[in-house]
């Protein structure tokens, strides 16, 4: 791999957008192969880095482990759960993590426990360059009804508050932690027209930090959106707020 190009790692491209022109660099999806589960122990889990959240979720259901109900509203992969440290619902990947299984820019496999991990909200310390392999994850004994209910909860909180079923890149912004009490949906709400509009790019009616593709916006669009709702929050607020979703030019 030249060391002078750029490197990008894609997992579902949930939270991502990506200009329409040519990505002048490396692209890496990792395929079916990186996406087996398997069970350690009674309440341990190893799951490949392309393994979808959702599936996760369902496993650990139906072997009777609890803590996992979280990801099954989370629309990603493994891979990026770590990268970002995804989380709703007071829970995060942090919680339920034992270990990362990767691989560096030179080829050498590396397993890095939890414990020296830095993770901080929508993040972590961890070399941007690596590239991750598995996971292992440790939940608690439940029953699988009492497990199958709570994921049907969250389900049902998740689609009464939150956009589904429709073109949208998740959440836009972090929450800024630290600065003000307040939700960062609750910042744009209050210093933006939610009906504001670049081209097909429009804010959710539902929830106003999900902003929609309602047709065929151009990157161009989306980005003119999210630029002016961080100005526009900054100027009303004084708060100047970060972008959740990953952008890549």
């Amino acid at each position: 791999m030249e060391q002078r190009k750029k490197f990008f790692l894609i997992g579902a491209g949930s939270n991502v957008l990506i200009k329409d022109e040519l990505f002048d660099g490396i692209v890496v999806k990792l395929g079916k192969n990186f996406s087996n589960i398997s069970l350690l122990s009674e309440t341990t889990l190893v799951a490949g880095s392309a393994t979808v959240d959702k599936k996760l979720s369902e496993f650990a259901c139906d072997n009777n482990i609890s803590g996992f109900e979280f990801l099954s509203c989370i629309p990603g992969t493994i891979g990026g759960g770590l990268r970002m440290n995804s989380g709703c619902f007071e829970k995060e990947f942090k919680d339920i993590l034992l270990s990362i299984q990767a691989v560096d820019k030179s080829g050498k496999v590396l397993t890095i426990p939890a414990s020296r991990i830095k993770f901080i909200y929508r993040g972590n310390d961890l070399d941007k360059n690596l590239i991750f392999l598995s996971a292992s994850f440790k939940g608690k004994f439940e029953d699988k009804q009492v497990v199958k209910n709570t994921i049907e909860f969250l389900k049902n909180k998740k689609d009464q508050s939150q956009p589904t079923k429709i073109k949208t890149g998740g959440s836009t912004f972090k929450n800024p932690i630290g600065q003000t009490k307040e939700k960062v949906w609750e910042l744009i709400k209050k210093s933006v027209p939610l009906d504001t509009k670049f081209g097909d790019a429009e804010i959710s009616a539902m929830h106003c930090n999900f902003f929609v593709n309602r047709n065929n916006a151009s990157f161009k669009d989306m980005k003119n959106l999210i630029d002016f709702v961080k100005e526009s929050v900054k100027s009303k607020t004084g708060i100047d707020i970060e972008t959740e979703i990953e952008i890549v030019k």
